[in-house]
């Protein structure tokens, strides 16, 4: 194993510290709790009618990838200095290799979201329906991306489910993050029940459509002023890509250091069995 117990404690502390964090509720969540009704009126019909497209596509998704999966054989390019070329050889990459490589990611995606952002809201309302389907594909695609990184399949429908639950997970309330943590500790689990329980709760995916309708819908009213919208397209759509990338890494890092400690404490079982005998 790459990294002693003590180191792999000391990163997964800074994961569960960064749940803790969640709590709090910056303006667009606070705002986003306010009652439907009025959300309603704030964002167009339009606009409404355009992310419920997303319904269809998520469901393509969760099912067979649809058009989204990322490819594996992307792996050489984000460890261009390791001789990887399958999940099974990040076994022998460090967490904080990892960490540096999705961190590239990161930034490389916020980029490209400027940009698309921006080039979305020159047309203000013209051009706004084009960006709400281009920012899921981009969001969608840079979990998967963050998965493979972490040593994660996505093309395996418990990484799919995984990443929804990512999604939703950004665009929830306090208590709702909370329910998501508590489902994802369990979608490793041995227990088959425990598992099903989660794949269960994917029945009501259509939640997070509409949670990612009041998280981001009504953002992009503001995108729909002609010339301004390059500035709020730019923003929004940046800071979308920010927040989703810092909670599919730090629960994918999370995920991928419990595996780790479950390893190490089976090999010390395995070791302690052999000097028995």
């Amino acid at each position: 194993m790459l990294e002693t117990k003590e180191e792999l404690l000391a990163e997964l502390k800074k994961s569960k510290d960064w749940e803790k964090n969640q709590d709090g509720l910056w303006f667009w969540e606070k705002l986003g709790r306010l009652p439907f009704k009025i959300l309603d009126k704030l964002t167009p019909a339009f606009i409404h009618k355009k992310i419920g497209v997303i319904l269809d596509e998520l469901g393509k998704y969760i099912q067979s990838g649809g058009r989204y999966l990322s490819s594996v054989s992307s792996l050489k390019s984000y460890y261009p200095h390791k001789n990887v070329s399958t999940l099974e050889d990040l076994d022998m990459v460090s967490i904080g290799e990892m960490d540096n490589a999705v961190s590239k990611l990161k930034n490389n995606r916020r980029r490209l979201a400027t940009v698309q952002g921006a080039s979305t809201g020159i047309g203000g309302l013209f051009t706004l329906s084009i960006d709400i389907p281009l920012l899921l594909g981009l969001q969608i695609k840079t979990l998967q991306d963050i998965a493979i990184c972490y040593g994660y399949n996505p093309n395996d429908k418990k990484e799919r489910i995984f990443i929804v639950k990512v999604l939703q997970f950004v665009s929830s309330d306090i208590v709702g993050k909370r329910a998501i943590l508590k489902q994802l500790s369990l979608i490793d689990s041995p227990d088959e029940d425990a598992k099903r329980n989660v794949i269960s709760e994917l029945q009501g995916w259509r939640e997070v459509v509409i949670k990612y309708r009041d998280h981001v819908g009504w953002k992009k009213i503001f995108q729909m002023i002609p010339i301004a919208g390059i500035v709020f397209g730019a923003f929004i759509n940046r800071s979308a890509i920010n927040d989703l990338s810092e909670a599919g890494i730090m629960l994918y890092r999370k995920r991928r250091i419990e595996e780790r400690l479950v390893q190490l404490d089976n090999q010390t079982i395995t070791n302690v069995k052999n000097l028995s005998d």
